[in-house]
């Protein structure tokens, strides 16, 4: 069973009186990859910075290993950080940069020897001890900067957003890399990111944040198939998110069209909001459909097409590996495990309608209609 390492109680931060974090309510698990994701502005860096001892909340508490840890400064907590600015020294070579916080600690010679040569191992960069930090890359300047912080063997390793600097092939190569070192060490990850993709590749968990509120916790499979709310059901992956009405449990209704589902617990005639994502969606003839629409855009994303077809004048985006012509007339059937119901939130009619999904989409819109003419 898995032993709780961190919890979080009630915290509240407010800065200038402006309230950053708003009662957050948390636990990690010891040996976790737990990933804090959301907007910026959400509060996620701001927490994970109170979990570092950067910053002192306003109020709550924060317990480590059960002990309360709120005045304990950062360089007596079992804790390190991984910034996003990989704070190297430029003058000293890899070797020396892992081992400055040994040395700081003053281990003996032979020790810290064989913790950096382990550390270099671990994060694939034996044989280059004697390099500069200058003339390595993006990418081996961040395994320099996270074998510096493990070197020291912290219970907990906090990254900020350690990828952000990287360009899209080395930040998945580092994905791998990061989640193959955090399994290697056995150790916790809590992990700060905006991008959904890097958080459901890489957490064993998933706190989505909003508002310096927590919108949701769970497996990155959970969050991304049962999302609580319209603001998870868009932040997490794309999605079509319709007004409905609940008619009883396993029946929805919506576009004047009663439809199965798996979701049940809802009041009587309650009205939902519905979730149904882009790549669940059958394009059949029109007259199988359960909903026939209008193909007002489409674009070629490698896998698949993105396509916009109009339903009732609510433009929905479906992904298909079949192209579908611009002015189309096509078809959709649903299966009832690919609509979600949610309650509805403060984040209902906020999302989900793509006729305003982006000046691509627009820009495509225009551009097909050129072609027709």
């Amino acid at each position: 069973m898995a032993k709780e390492l961190i919890r979080l109680r009630d915290l509240v931060m407010e800065f200038d009186g402006e309230r950053i974090l708003d009662g957050i309510n948390l636990y990690i698990n010891d040996h976790e990859f737990l990933t804090l994701l959301g907007p910026s502005g959400c509060g996620k860096t701001t927490t994970l910075r109170i979990i570092g001892g950067f910053l002192t909340p306003t109020s709550g508490t924060v317990t480590f290993d059960g002990e309360t840890i709120n005045d304990v400064p950062p360089y007596r907590r079992q804790i390190n950080t991984v910034f996003q600015r990989y704070a190297l020294f430029p003058h000293l070579d890899v070797y020396d940069n892992i081992a400055f916080g040994l040395r700081v600690a003053k281990v003996p010679k032979s020790e810290i020897d064989a913790r950096v040569k382990e550390m270099l191992e671990i994060v694939s960069l034996r044989g280059y001890e004697n390099r500069h930090i200058d003339s390595l890359s993006g990418g081996q300047q961040q395994r320099v900067a996270i074998a510096r912080a493990l070197v020291n063997r912290p219970k907990v390793l906090l990254l900020d957003e350690p990828l952000g600097a990287l360009d899209l092939r080395l930040r998945k190569d580092m994905q791998n890399e990061l989640k193959r070192i955090q399994q290697a060490l056995g150790i916790t990850f809590i992990y700060v990111t905006h991008d959904q993709e890097e958080a459901l590749s890489m957490s064993d968990t998933i706190v989505v944040m909003d508002k310096g509120r927590i919108q949701q916790i769970g497996k990155p499979e959970d969050i991304y198939n049962e999302p609580k709310n319209a603001f998870v059901a868009d932040f997490i992956g794309e999605s079509n998110i319709l007004d409905g009405v609940m008619l009883s449990d396993y029946r929805v209704k919506f576009f004047d069209r009663e439809f199965q589902c798996v979701d049940k617990g809802f009041a009587a005639n309650e009205p939902v909001d519905v979730v149904i994502r882009p790549e669940d969606v059958d394009i059949v003839p029109v007259k199988e459909g359960h909903l026939v629409g209008k193909v007002t855009a489409i674009t070629f994303k490698g896998l698949n097409y993105d396509i916009i077809v109009e339903f009732k004048g609510f433009k929905w985006l479906i992904q298909s590996t079949d192209y579908q012509a611009v002015g189309s007339t096509i078809g959709i059937r649903l299966n009832p495990e690919d609509i979600h119901i949610m309650h509805k939130s403060e984040y209902s009619g906020m999302f989900g309608d793509y006729s305003s999904y982006s000046a691509e989409y627009d820009e495509l819109t225009e551009d097909a209609g050129d072609e027709k003419e």
